[in-house]
């Protein structure tokens, strides 16, 4: 297993060397009846623009046409024919926030051992849905389309059913969301059930995205701070270093500067040289710090505040939760918690969206007595935070990773076939969108 955070194509080397020792470890083991792999789906190497599609097609030249090959798939996954081609079986998550990575490999485990004893024989087709974009399963339009998908699953010849939302920041002439349906036998059960929900949630597409209910950050954080009720969670949307963000951007450090009268946390902030400097200086101790603000143009300026370091980590691995009880573990490297008046921030040593409060309590910050609490992240905080929340609110500030696809400057992709560009690309001759053109 390898993983990493987004951040660009991977470089030729790193990408064949791993692959490498994947296919190694698998010619190592024998003869097999079954491979499983769980691979994220977007991934770009050097020279590769579908790493997926390689390793899947490799896998299959080792192991010959008779082993079962299924693959999961995150749901931000771009899912082109070339992913399919090799593979008996492929499903992605369902939900974002991605809690059911744990039940979706169940179902693809059952289901390649079905298919293994000869109890089904699974055939896949796709629905090309014309859409780019970010798309929540929490709002009730997207949560209702979910039950009735897994209320067709099992019956009447339909294995799975699987919405590929696409990464949209992968800029490939081919991203588009697609409905994927793995069925028994039939592939024109498959192609039909496809269509069906592939132009059910094409029909839900103005309601569905972020651009929907992202606000401006001045809104944002202005009706964060003066809420009622704490903690207010804001989602910094264009720094989720999750979707390939520098993860330093300074915005919102920038307004809360202005209003110190704001309580407030921050995380994550990306600064290794902050950190490394925080750990000179030593737990409760105060020092000035040129925080955020290095990485690029989408980043903002530097933020010089005195500050007290409230506490340290040399290695700190921070807990995602998935589903079933189960928590994933993320590398945080050195961390360092600084406090300036009633703003408390977290900086790390390596890039990690926020996915849960833990990040905060394991420092001594206790969210419950803050107005604003501050995650870098796109959506995978929700899960953990709703509980704990007197309001969630999707801020889309300046950064590398706007939540709104039509302020990203695409040099591959065909806008011009794809909604939200196209007000109606599914309909008689794709009426064009009456704004918001990029």
């Amino acid at each position: 297993m390898a993983w990493a955070e987004p951040g660009g194509r991977t470089t030729a080397h790193a990408y064949e060397t791993l692959r490498q020792h994947l296919l190694d470890s698998l010619r190592e083991a024998g003869p097999v009846d079954v491979v499983l792999l769980l691979l994220h789906g977007a991934m770009l190497a050097d020279g590769c623009d579908n790493c997926e599609a390689d390793i899947i097609g490799a896998v299959r030249a080792i192991v010959g046409p008779q082993v079962i090959i299924g693959v999961e798939l995150d749901l931000h996954c771009h899912l082109r024919a070339a992913t399919l081609a090799e593979a008996d079986l492929v499903v992605t998550y369902k939900h974002y926030p991605h809690i059911d990575m744990i039940d979706r490999g169940r179902e693809l485990f059952e289901l390649a051992t079905a298919t293994r004893r000869g109890e089904v024989a699974p055939v896949m087709a796709t629905f090309d849905c014309h859409m780019v974009g970010f798309y929540p399963t929490t709002g009730s339009a997207l949560a209702k389309l979910l039950v009735d998908i897994q209320a067709a699953e099992g019956r009447d010849g339909v294995l799975s059913i699987s919405i590929a939302h696409d990464f949209p920041f992968a800029d490939l002439p081919d991203s588009m969301a697609r409905v994927l349906v793995v069925a028994d036998r039939d592939r024109d059960l498959a192609a039909r059930v496809a269509r069906d929900f592939g132009e059910r949630f094409y029909a839900l597409r103005h309601e569905i995205g972020f651009d929907a209910i992202s606000l401006p950050l001045p809104e944002a954080l202005s009706r964060a701070a003066d809420h009622c009720l704490k903690p207010v969670i804001v989602a910094d949307q264009s720094d989720n270093s999750g979707a390939g963000a520098p993860g330093d951007s300074t915005y919102a450090l920038a307004w809360l500067t202005q209003r110190p009268e704001v309580s407030a946390a921050v995380a994550t902030v990306y600064d290794p040289v902050m950190v490394r400097i925080a750990h000179k200086i030593g737990i409760g101790r105060a020092g000035w710090f040129r925080t955020g603000g290095k990485l690029g143009r989408f980043s903002g300026d530097p933020i010089d505040l005195e500050c007290v370091v409230t506490a340290l980590h040399d290695d700190y691995f921070h807990e995602a939760p998935q589903n079933g009880g189960e928590a994933r573990r993320y590398p945080l490297g050195a961390v360092a918690a600084l406090r300036w008046r009633g703003v408390d921030i977290i900086l790390t040593s390596e890039r990690c969206q926020c996915f849960s409060p833990s990040l905060f309590t394991d420092f001594g910050i206790d969210i419950a007595a803050k107005q604003l609490v501050l995650v870098k992240s796109y959506q995978h905080f929700q899960a953990a935070f709703a509980p704990v929340a007197a309001e969630i609110l999707y801020m889309s500030g300046p950064g590398a990773v706007p939540p709104d696809p039509r302020q990203i400057s695409y040099r591959h992709l065909d806008t011009l076939r794809l909604f939200p560009w196209c007000e109606d690309p599914l309909g008689p001759g794709g009426k064009p969108a009456s704004q918001g053109m990029g």
